[in-house]
C-alpha cells in the first residue's frame, strides 16, 4: 500500500510567542530539545507539531514572551471517545506499531491515598509537640529477628546476644526509586547519590550497571540485577549496600525493558558492559527463573557472592495476586520487598500496559501487609512501597497500610525539571534528564539538583513528624501496619475492606 503523507494527528500543544515582549535573544532555539524554535527573517517561528510542552522554553525566556497552550481545536469533546483513544487510533493506523509513552499513566483512575485520612490525638491521648520531643525517624531495612535475647555486662548494659541480619539504615523513611544509567543520564543519577549520601538514605541505580563516577557512593547505593545483567559481575554486587534482584516494574508488569542502541555510546557500553550502538534487552522473565525455587537459588548464589553481609531485595510489580507472590518471595530468603504499583513510572513502556495492567500500590501494600501478618512471617522481610508517591502524606499513608519504607520517582524527577511530558523514550529530554545527548545532559548540575533533592526529603521528613505529632507517635516504626489509625472517605465497602480501614466516623 502507498503512504499517506497526510496526518490526522495534529499539534497537541501550540508554543504561542508574543513578538512584542521578544527580544530574539534565541534562549528558546537553544533551550529546546525537540527542536520547536527556529529564527526566519527577523522573528521566533515555532513548529507546534514539535512541542511537547516539556516548560523549558517558557522558564528560561528572559522576557515571559512564550506561553504554551493546550490546543483547543484538535479534538471535540466526547465523554467516551477521548482525545486519548482517538490519537492513539489515528496513530496506529499510519504507523502499524506499538504505542510507547514514558512516565506514569495519565489516566484518571481513583488514587487511593486521596480517599484515606489520618486519625489525630486530642484530650485522652494528647498529640505530641515535634518541635521540642523528639520523633524518631530512623528505618532499619533488612530481615529482623523473631525474638531479642540478652546479656549483660560487666557493667551491667544490657547487650544483644542475638547476632542481626544486614540491615540498611536510613535516617528518614524515603529512598530513590531505581532509575537506570541510559534510561536517564549520569548527572541525574549523580544528583540522587549527592542527596542520598547527605540525607543518610540510599538510591537504587536501576538495571545499567555502576558508573565508575558513581563506586565513592557505595554505602548509600542499592545494586540492581535485571533479566539483563547489565554490569553485573562479584565487585558489582559487593559496590552498594544492597542487591535487588527485579522481577517486575509497576509501570509495566510482565515486560521486560529496551534501551535503543542509539543510546548505547562508548560510555554506557563500558557501564552496561555490551557492545555500543547494540540494543540492551531486558527480557520480560530472567531465563534462570521460572519458580520461586528458581528465585531462591538466585537470592542465595548473590548472598553467596556478598558474604551474606548485606541485605538481598527482591522488586515486584502490583498485580492482582500479589499477596500470595511476596508470600513466596518472602519465604524464598528475600530480606526486602519492594512493591512496585500501578501508577509507577518508565523509561518507555507500551502504553496498552502502563495503562490498564497491575493494581494500585495502596491496596498491593494492605494486602501484602496483611498477609505476612497472618502467616506469622512479617517479620522476615521489609517492605518498600513505590508507584507515584507524592508527598509525604502518601508516604505516611503508605507505612501505616504496612510499609517499611516508601521509594519516589518521578517525584525526584520533578526535583530536578521534569515536566512529566511522557517523552523520556525519545531522548530529547530539555532538562538534561532522560537524555544522554552531552549538550542537553550538561545543563543538569548535581550539585544544585542534589541540593534541591535533599531539600525536598528534609522537607517531607519535616512534615512526617508533624503528621507522627498530631497523631500522638514519637516514631516512624510504631506506625507501620497501624491501619486502625487511617479512615477511608468516598470508597465503597469492597475497597475498605480491601485496604483493611474503616469508613471514616467509625
Amino acid at each position: 500500500m502507498t503512504k499517506s503523507s497526510f496526518t490526522n494527528v495534529q499539534s497537541e500543544y501550540l508554543a504561542v510567542i508574543d513578538h512584542a515582549k521578544c527580544i530574539r535573544c534565541k534562549r528558546c532555539i537553544q533551550n529546546c530539545g525537540w527542536g520547536t524554535y527556529s529564527f526566519g527573517g527577523d522573528k521566533i517561528i515555532a513548529d507546534h507539531s514539535k512541542c511537547v510542552a516539556c516548560g523549558r522554553c517558557y522558564t528560561y525566556c528572559p522576557e515571559g514572551a512564550i506561553s504554551i497552550l493546550k490546543n483547543p481545536t484538535v479534538m471535540r469533546e466526547n465523554g467516551n471517545w477521548q482525545d486519548y483513544h482517538i490519537k492513539n487510533i489515528w496513530r496506529q493506523s499510519e504507523t502499524g506499531g506499538i504505542a510507547i509513552s514514558g512516565m506514569g499513566t495519565p489516566l484518571k483512575y481513583k488514587k487511593y491515598f486521596d480517599h484515606i485520612l489520618l486519625d489525630a490525638c486530642q484530650v485522652t491521648n494528647p498529640p505530641i509537640d515535634p518541635l521540642r520531643e523528639p520523633m524518631e525517624l530512623k528505618t532499619f531495612l533488612g530481615k529482623k529477628p523473631s525474638k531479642i535475647e540478652l546479656d549483660f555486662n560487666e557493667d551491667g548494659q544490657p547487650v544483644l546476644k542475638n547476632k542481626m541480619p544486614p540491615q540498611i539504615e536510613l535516617a528518614t523513611p524515603f529512598m530513590f526509586a531505581p532509575m537506570s544509567y541510559g534510561s536517564i543520564s549520569l548527572n541525574a543519577q549523580k544528583a540522587m547519590a549527592l542527596a542520598a549520601r547527605a540525607l543518610g538514605i540510599v538510591m537504587n541505580i536501576g538495571e545499567g550497571g555502576l558508573h565508575d563516577e558513581l563506586v565513592p557512593f557505595g554505602k548509600n547505593i542499592i545494586v540492581q540485577v535485571a533479566s539483563g545483567r547489565f554490569g553485573v559481575n562479584r565487585d558489582y554486587l559487593n559496590s552498594g549496600a544492597a542487591v535487588e534482584i527485579k522481577i517486575g516494574q509497576g509501570a509495566k508488569p510482565g515486560i521486560g525493558g529496551h534501551l535503543p542502541g542509539e543510546k548505547i555510546g562508548a560510555d554506557i557500553s563500558r557501564t552496561r558492559m555490551i557492545p555500543a550502538g547494540t540494543d540492551a534487552i531486558s527480557p520480560a522473565p530472567h531465563h534462570d527463573i521460572y519458580s520461586i525455587e528458581d528465585l531462591r537459588q538466585l537470592i542465595y548464589a548473590i548472598k553467596e557472592a556478598i558474604n551474606y553481609e548485606k541485605p538481598v531485595s527482591v522488586k515486584v510489580a502490583a498485580v492482582h495476586n500479589i499477596a500470595a507472590i511476596v508470600s513466596g518471595v518472602v519465604r524464598a530468603g528475600a530480606d526486602i520487598v519492594y512493591i512496585d504499583g500501578f501508577s509507577g513510572g518508565t523509561g518507555a513502556a507500551p502504553t496498552i500496559v502502563r495503562d490498564n495492567v497491575g493494581i494500585p500500590i495502596e491496596i498491593a501494600l494492605a494486602q501484602v501487609d496483611q498477609r505476612l501478618r497472618e502467616e506469622g512471617i512479617r517479620n522476615e522481610a521489609s517492605l518498600i512501597a513505590a508507584g507515584s508517591i507524592r508527598s509525604s502524606a502518601d508516604a505516611v499513608k503508605a507505612i501505616a497500610l504496612g510499609a517499611d519504607a516508601v521509594a519516589i520517582g518521578t517525584a525526584a524527577l520533578i526535583t530536578m525539571g521534569c515536566h512529566v511530558c511522557g517523552k523520556c523514550h525519545t531522548g530529547n529530554c530539555s532538562w538534561g534528564i532522560t537524555t544522554q545527548r552531552p549538550e542537553l545532559t550538561r545543563r543538569l548540575d548535581p550539585e544544585e539538583y542534589g541540593e534541591k533533592l535533599y531539600n525536598l526529603i528534609n522537607a517531607w521528613s519535616h512534615e512526617m513528624k508533624e503528621v507522627l505529632g498530631a497523631m500522638g507517635v514519637n516514631s516512624i516504626e510504631s506506625l507501620r501496619g497501624s491501619k486502625e489509625r487511617l479512615r477511608g472517605i468516598e470508597l465503597t465497602d469492597s475497597e475498605l475492606k480491601a485496604l483493611g480501614i474503616k469508613h471514616a466516623g467509625m
